[in-house]
């Protein structure tokens, strides 16, 4: 996606929205783009802020990233004339990402939105209907050097149907579980409907909920069991990039409770969620990252060190900071 002053993406979908909008940060990066402010606009939201992020400058002369998200898709009459006033002041040392969702008759019919039509370049994400899901996860597993069967395929669509952060996790989880080639039936069956995905995903409320006890029985008793490590290495790993990514998001000017609307963070995981991201410091949870990259080397062979301890003691660390917070 090419950097220019000013980029609209509209769509329903929130794995396909990151995705470009990582794919655009990363061009705009590469291209000098240094500084960044994020704007997540809901209720009343001030656009005053934006427009000074527009005008001013970097002290060192950096090129500026202003990325404003829009779940509503409605800026109201303050925030019309601010999308007007930014169409008209486009700078080369300024690229703006304005998301979107996806754009019906009444959005594009509005004034606001006929600005950026002609001032912008807007990009339109269909989401991915259930009859183009098997071929969308068929390219997702060739990337990872695996294959499934059209039958394989067509189960795990209908499981994922409309949820395609979940199929993007079950794709990366099938690749730590098991070899590239093609994938058996048998193996994807199992893996999709793997009791132990929920044990896993109790782990993860249990870590969120400073439950140390509960964190250490679970782990043990997944490994007695004869889980396989990679799941207990994948859901750990997944808290904490989410938890990161909030963080980082937040520390830029981001809206909590926007950001995991976004991550897809519900129901049980959205109450414990805020408590432990302001538990944990952005230091402490890079660090856990990286320990939890050593750890995933460990269940590999690759080190000496025990994955299945070095687990239970960063998941333990992790949950008695979220329960006693420093």
């Amino acid at each position: 996606m090419q950097t220019l002053p000013f980029s609209v993406i509209c769509s329903d979908d929130t794995l396909l929205t990151q995705e470009a909008v990582d794919m655009w940060r990363k061009n705009a990066r590469a291209n000098g783009f240094t500084e960044r402010e994020v704007f997540d606009i809901a209720g009343q939201f001030n656009w005053a802020g934006v427009l000074d992020a527009l005008q001013s400058m970097s002290l060192f002369g950096d090129k500026k990233i202003i990325e404003l998200r829009m779940p509503t898709g409605k800026p109201g009459k303050e925030g019309g004339d601010a999308i007007k006033t930014l169409c008209a002041h486009t700078s080369p040392d300024v690229s703006i990402m304005l998301t979107l969702p996806r754009a019906d008759k009444a959005m594009k019919s509005a004034v606001w939105f006929k600005h950026l039509s002609s001032n912008a370049t807007i990009n339109e994400i269909n989401s991915i209907a259930l009859a183009q899901l098997p071929r969308f996860l068929s390219e997702r597993l060739k990337k990872n050097g695996q294959s499934a069967s059209p039958q394989a395929l067509q189960l795990m669509s209908q499981q994922f149907e409309g949820n395609l952060i979940a199929a993007n996790q079950e794709i990366e989880k099938l690749a730590l579980l098991f070899p590239k080639g093609e994938l058996s039936d048998s193996d994807i069956q199992k893996s999709v409907f793997n009791v132990a995905r929920y044990d896993v995903f109790s782990l993860s409320e249990a870590l969120l909920a400073g439950d140390v006890a509960r964190v250490c029985r679970m782990i043990e008793g997944l490994k007695a069991e004869g889980e396989a490590i990679v799941l207990v290495i994948w859901a750990l790993t997944e808290d904490l990039r989410v938890m990161t990514s909030i963080k980082e998001s937040i520390q830029s000017g981001g809206n909590l409770h926007s950001l995991m609307r976004e991550k897809r963070i519900w129901g049980a995981r959205e109450k414990l969620m805020p408590t432990a991201i302001a538990a944990l410091s952005l230091p402490f949870l890079k660090n856990a990252l990286s320990r939890m990259h050593d750890i995933d080397k460990a269940a590999k062979g690759l080190s000496r060190s025990d994955a299945w301890d070095a687990a239970l003691q960063l998941a333990s660390q992790i949950a008695l900071r979220i329960r006693k917070p420093r």
